[in-house]
């Protein structure tokens, strides 16, 4: 059913390849919604929430109202309201940890050198919608927008068939006090936050994974607006030896598989007989699961068992890969912390499994995928931060240096830049 190879040759080359996939063609489509919601606005956002969602819904109707967030919390349940607690708490707590504050320190010349750091203004989420529910994805795009001191939140999701948002997705924002939230998906809903409507004010910076034309919106309005990342499918690699729980490993390979076709779920082990006893428990457990058929397919055409000589090449291949999401199941795992170099997030021992990062844990999970842990890392506080450096010169520290200042900027041929330094001095001097 999987795929098996052995070692870092060429069919993990291949395996590691992007998905062939029309990009020209794609991005053209996107960039031509883009240049509708730019022209037409709101009237655009509307067209295209019926063509895409089914939903038909009128321009005043587009922001969700106090009313339908009332009758969301009728529809949920305690247990629901419980967990979400609990999972706000560990959320908040593990993001507070990660504030860095502004900094100042004088020299002994009298110059003061620091860095101010301050929240970005205005920053919209996407959450992913329509026919499922994440209010995970709200939790882990406001939370940390919230502790960095972000003031205007805008939340964009797609609703329903009926024109409505998922109330589990809404009572999430609710709890967080985000409620100026759009009912409106897709690329659209990207470029709407860019470049704003008459319903919707543009923002500084856009959040949130979302699929291929959402990603390729992102990548579009780049520069115009900032992005956290552009998002590609959900990926997990997990290192086992024969002191993990083969059932345990299919039901991890599976929560990932479930997300998507294209998702990629990857086992590397020294065991060949442990690889057939997880393909068994595979089959054991799938027909279990509401999704297999997704399962299924995503795991014949992206999973892949890996067979590797020791632990050591386990861990080379997993930094060569630099899975979203790496499950170290072996039988002492902080031991192999040191050789983990590439990962979004690292997820210790055999009672760590992805979803309990997902959900609950506290570090969040919209993370770097296809390979781009090697150089990004995930959403964090600083994502909604910004920084400016802070120079003051004392005069004494400018009589110092000036010189220094001159001649720089003389080799690259800036004379006014030197001039500024220059009519400084000749004051100084009485000239």
């Amino acid at each position: 059913m999987i795929r098996r190879f052995a070692g870092s040759g060429r069919e993990l080359d291949e395996f590691l390849a992007k998905v062939s996939e029309d990009l020209d063609s794609l991005t053209d489509q996107v960039a031509e919604i883009g240049n509708l919601v730019r022209s037409q606005g709101d009237k655009s956002l509307v067209e295209f929430t019926l063509r895409y969602d089914g939903a038909e819904l009128t321009e005043d109707k587009l922001m969700v109202s106090d009313d339908e967030i009332d009758e969301a919390y009728n529809l949920v349940d305690g247990d629901f309201l419980d967990a979400l607690g609990v999972a706000i708490d560990n959320i908040e707590d593990f993001h507070f940890k990660q504030m860095n504050p502004s900094w100042m320190e004088p020299d002994a010349d009298g110059n003061i050198m620091g860095q101010i750091h301050r929240p970005l203004e205005r920053v919209g989420i996407y959450v992913p919608g329509g026919t499922a529910a994440y209010p995970s994805s709200v939790l882990m795009n406001a939370i940390p927008a919230l502790v960095a001191g972000v003031e205007e939140i805008a939340m964009v999701t797609p609703p329903d068939a009926n024109g409505k948002i998922n109330p589990y997705t809404l009572v999430a924002a609710a709890e967080l006090g985000v409620s100026e939230i759009y009912k409106v998906g897709g690329a659209q809903a990207v470029f709407a936050l860019a470049y704003g409507t008459n319903t919707i004010k543009p923002v500084d910076k856009i959040t949130g994974p979302g699929n291929i034309y959402v990603t390729l919106a992102k990548k579009l309005v780049y520069g115009e607006v900032d992005i956290d990342m552009l998002a590609g499918p959900s990926e997990i690699l997990i290192v086992a030896d024969e002191s993990a729980d083969p059932a345990h490993v299919a039901a991890d390979l599976m929560s990932q598989a479930e997300h998507d076709v294209r998702a990629r779920s990857i086992l590397v082990s020294y065991s060949s007989d442990f690889m057939d006893r997880v393909e068994e428990e595979i089959e054991k457990q799938i027909v279990t699961l509401s999704r297999r058929t997704i399962i299924r397919e995503s795991l014949v055409q992206n999973g892949a068992f890996i067979l590797v000589s020791d632990l050591d090449e386990a861990f080379e291949i997993a930094n060569r890969v630099a899975p979203e999401h790496l499950e170290v199941m072996v039988e002492e795992p902080f031991s192999w912390l040191g050789a983990i170099k590439n990962a979004g997030a690292i997820f210790l021992g055999h009672y760590t499994p992805e979803p309990v990062g997902d959900y609950l844990a506290g570090p969040n999970h919209i993370l770097p995928t296809g390979g781009t842990a090697k150089f990004y890392s995930p959403v964090t506080v600083a994502t909604f931060m910004k920084k400016s450096s802070l120079v003051y010169y004392s005069r004494m520290g400018f009589e110092k240096n000036h010189k220094e200042v001159i001649r720089l900027a003389e080799v690259e041929g800036l004379t006014a830049h030197a001039n500024s330094v220059k009519v400084r001095r000749r004051s100084a001097d009485g000239q």
